[in-house]
């Protein structure tokens, strides 16, 4: 049998909507059905110097949930020590950021797994450099998109225009999660059931808000409807084409 790397690209509304921890989950999921995974951040802005190197959080989780262990050149391509606007943070470093750094490397990735997460900086429209944004990343990957929304006020126009901005450039939008991270949210049912009205994608889960970690992490993981998920990681979906 021929096969290709599978997976998903998440997005979100905003940053701190918890991007990572859905991608951690997702990745969790695929390794549980037996699928060699790895999870990418191609841009992480913020970093702390940990044992003489510098560290993001959120690719130290995505290569905790991951199967198959990959240099950090690959799964992090750019690593910026600042905790702001990637396309800031690059400027300030003295670099500028290519989608063609991180196209080869997530190539090189799609030759060591099965199955791989890609989770995007801020939102999707957050700028790479001049002349590029996340989206263009994206549009570059091909990958169907996940949409965390982050539920708070303001939350439905955010995420109807990032399904628009997906939609422009003709990308599939798989899914979204509806993640509670405000919890006196008011009207919070009515305003999951105004973006589910109004997106062409299906609701792949609600997630409740728990402030404790360890639990947390169990809630994403039941909150997420299995069933949606499972068509993208049959055999069939898989096999596609060769990796070399």
């Amino acid at each position: 049998m021929i096969w290709r790397a599978q997976g998903l690209f998440v997005t979100g509304t905003d940053t701190g909507v918890g991007k990572t921890e859905i991608a951690c989950a997702l990745l969790r999921i695929a390794s549980r059905m037996g699928w060699r995974t790895i999870g990418m951040k191609p841009v992480a802005a913020g970093a702390r110097r940990i044992r003489e190197r510098w560290r993001n959080a959120d690719a130290t989780a995505l290569a905790d949930a991951s199967t198959v262990r990959a240099p950090d050149r690959l799964r992090n391509p750019y690593l910026l020590r600042s905790p702001i606007a990637p396309h800031i943070a690059a400027r300030a470093a003295g670099i500028e950021l290519q989608i063609g750094t991180i196209v080869r490397a997530y190539h090189e990735l799609a030759r060591r797994a099965d199955w791989i997460v890609v989770e995007g900086a801020g939102g999707f429209c957050v700028p790479l450099n001049a002349h590029a944004h996340m989206g263009d990343l994206a549009a570059h990957l091909r990958l169907p998109i996940v949409l965390v929304v982050g539920m708070r006020l303001g939350c439905i126009s955010h995420a109807l225009l990032t399904a628009e901005a997906i939609a422009r450039r003709r990308l599939e939008l798989a899914g979204w999660v509806a993640n509670r991270i405000d919890p006196s949210m008011r009207y919070y049912r009515d305003n999951v059931a105004s973006i589910a009205a109004r997106i062409d994608a299906p609701l792949w889960g609600e997630v409740p808000f728990v402030a404790a970690r360890r639990v947390r992490r169990l809630t994403i993981e039941r909150a997420l409807k299995p069933a949606r998920l499972a068509p993208r990681l049959t055999p069939e979906a898989l096999a596609v084409t060769d990796r070399t």
